[in-house]
C-alpha cells in the first residue's frame, strides 16, 4: 500500500486523514472477522522519535504530524494491530527504510521508517523474522527506500495459512 506523503495544513493533508481513516476502517473489519491481516507498504508517517533520526527538526511536517502519529497510536493500542518490524528490533533507533538523495543522509543513516509491515495480533505469533534490506552502500541503492521484510510460519498447527486477495471483493478499498 502506498499513502501519499501530505502536506501540513492543506487540503492535501485532509484527504491523506480520510484515507487513513478509510484504511483503519477496513483493517478492523477485516481482522473482526477472523482474518489474518497484514498491511505492507509506505504509510509516509513514523510512528515515535525512534523511527526518525531528525524528529526534532520535523515536528511541523508531514510524516511525524501528531495527528499522523496518533493514526498508528490507535492502530497498535486500540486496534490491536502489531508493528512486526518494531516488535522485532524493539526500541532502538531505526532501522529506517528512507533516506533523501540529498546531502549525506543515507552515510549519515539520517533516515525514517515510513515502511511498515502491520499484522493482526494472531498473524504476529506468525512471524519467524523481519528485515530491513538496507543497501550496504549509497551507490549501491536502486531506490531511496529500504525493502522491508518478513518470514512467517505458513504451517503452524498443521494448517496452512489462507490468503484472502481484498482487491478481489467489491467493497475492497481503493486508493486514488
Amino acid at each position: 500500500m502506498y499513502v501519499h506523503t501530505g502536506e501540513a495544513d492543506t487540503p492535501v493533508q485532509e484527504e491523506k486523514y480520510r484515507f487513513l481513516a478509510t484504511i483503519r476502517e477496513r483493517m478492523a473489519k477485516l481482522a473482526a472477522d477472523g482474518r489474518h491481516v497484514l498491511v505492507c507498504g509506505d504509510l509516509n508517517i513514523c510512528h515515535r522519535e525512534v523511527d526518525l533520526k531528525n524528529w526534532k527538526g520535523n515536528l511541523k511536517k508531514a510524516g511525524f504530524l501528531p495527528q499522523e502519529r496518533a493514526w498508528l497510536d490507535r492502530l497498535f493500542t486500540e486496534d490491536r494491530f502489531v508493528d512486526l518490524v518494531r516488535n522485532a528490533v524493539g526500541e532502538q533507533p531505526g532501522p529506517y527504510t528512507w533516506w533523501s538523495w540529498r546531502g549525506k543522509a543515507f552515510d549519515t543513516d539520517t533516515g525514517w521508517r515510513i515502511d511498515y509491515l502491520i499484522s493482526s495480533i494472531h498473524l504476529a505469533g506468525r512471524v519467524l523474522s523481519t528485515a530491513v534490506d538496507r543497501a550496504p552502500t549509497y551507490d549501491q541503492r536502486w531506490s531511496d527506500h529500504a525493502p522491508v521484510y518478513a518470514d512467517l510460519d505458513a504451517w503452524t498447527s498443521g494448517a496452512p495459512l489462507t490468503v484472502h486477495n481484498a482487491s478481489h471483493e467489491k467493497d475492497a478499498l481503493h486508493a486514488r
